[in-house]
């Protein structure tokens, strides 16, 4: 039997010393660690680099759903969806590209480029339009990976080597179709083997309560559905941060930089042919000057959407979310009849706007993680 058990004191241990009492906690609280502590719903999402642009989004559609009635009616949303949608691809994969630290100038072009590649295969050459899509794929993959080898390899600006692409595009496109067509335009896509099924993949339309709309749109979501796993889910998309952020830091843990970047220019070059497709097999013609001046609307689409010109810092639903902005400002000015000079103003300030609020976000995002 115990001491405890029959009620005798507890003995003195050896040295005539009372045995320590256990420390008193009673009422004592102990500091939350900061690493697990809740944070607000304000600082959960001040760290969204989308949340600008949604915010943007919203007070856009207020404004035009109020000016004109024709923007909330069914055609308008598929007007304005549609206007949205190839734009949107190429932003998202552009986004991609700008959080990992690099520019592609030539996106745009790039887009003429591979409908030219497909249109002249099929039409002139008599190919199955499938067999054309692919080498036009391969050729835009090829372009996308030579422009990321080459900034790799030899240090230069993003800028200044796709820049370079941009102007060989440019003649190529001239040159070669001049020369193959004996003009500037290609066509009679309509006419070529497989055009049928191809289109029905690429540049078909679904009906919604009596309106028809473009399946591009569908590609859009799918495409930023699929750049938004891929940017926060996987490894790949941990790579796209660190090389933006820092290569020198990205390379000393591991990252492989140079195989990163190269994919990031190849996903541009996918991109550019997914909406050159589209284009061809909808519209079955194609321009050799096509496609001039739209990286810069990439590029601001991205922007808007919250990504960083210089780097580590971005979003791919948000870049969707600056081409919806584009699309619903730009038809909503038709919408309102206005002069559409005024949707370049819009532009300049948007853009100005956005890299004002996203510099403003970064710095807030950054003393959140903290």
């Amino acid at each position: 039997m115990t001491a405890a058990s029959s009620g005798a004191e507890p003995q003195t241990p050896a040295g005539g010393q009372a045995p320590l009492d256990p420390p008193k906690t009673a009422g004592i609280q102990a500091e939350p660690d900061e690493r697990i502590a809740k944070k607000s719903l304000t600082d959960r999402l001040v760290v969204r680099p989308e949340i600008g642009a949604l915010l943007g989004a919203v007070l856009v559609f207020v404004f035009f759903s109020v000016v004109t009635g024709q923007f909330l009616s069914p055609l308008g949303v598929a007007t304005w969806l549609d206007d949205s949608s190839t734009l949107g691809i190429m932003a998202v994969v552009v986004a991609l590209l700008m959080v990992g630290g690099e520019f592609d100038l030539s996106a745009g072009v790039m887009t003429a480029s591979t409908s030219l590649v497909t249109a002249i295969l099929a039409t002139q050459a008599g190919w199955n339009v499938w067999l054309a899509l692919l080498v036009s794929l391969v050729f835009a993959l090829g372009v996308g990976a030579f422009n990321g080898w080459l900034v790799m390899k030899t240090g230069l600006p993003s800028f200044i080597v796709t820049l370079g692409s941009f102007l060989a595009l440019q003649g190529l496109n001239l040159g070669v179709t001049r020369l193959v067509t004996d003009t500037v335009q290609v066509s009679g896509m309509r006419s070529a083997s497989g055009y049928e099924s191809a289109g029905g993949l690429f540049a078909s339309t679904f009906d919604i309560g009596g309106t028809e709309f473009q399946s591009s749109i569908v590609w859009w979501i799918v495409v930023t559905a699929i750049a938004a796993w891929l940017l926060l889910r996987t490894r790949f998309g941990n790579w796209i941060f660190a090389v933006g952020g820092s290569q020198v830091s990205a390379r000393s843990v591991g990252v492989p930089v140079v195989r990163t970047k190269i994919l990031l220019f190849m996903g541009t070059a996918a991109g550019a042919w997914l909406v050159g497709s589209i284009n061809i097999l909808r519209f079955a013609s194609v321009q050799a000057n096509q496609g001039i001046g739209l990286e810069f609307q990439f590029i601001i689409a991205a922007v808007i959407g919250g990504c960083l010109l210089t780097g580590g810092f971005g979003s791919a639903v948000g870049a969707a979310i600056g081409a919806l902005i584009f699309g619903m400002a730009r038809q909503g000015i038709v919408f309102a009849q206005w002069n559409s000079d005024w949707f370049m103003l819009f532009l300049g300030v948007m853009l100005l706007a956005a890299v004002l609020v996203n510099n403003a976000f970064r710095r807030r995002a950054e003393r959140v993680r903290r």
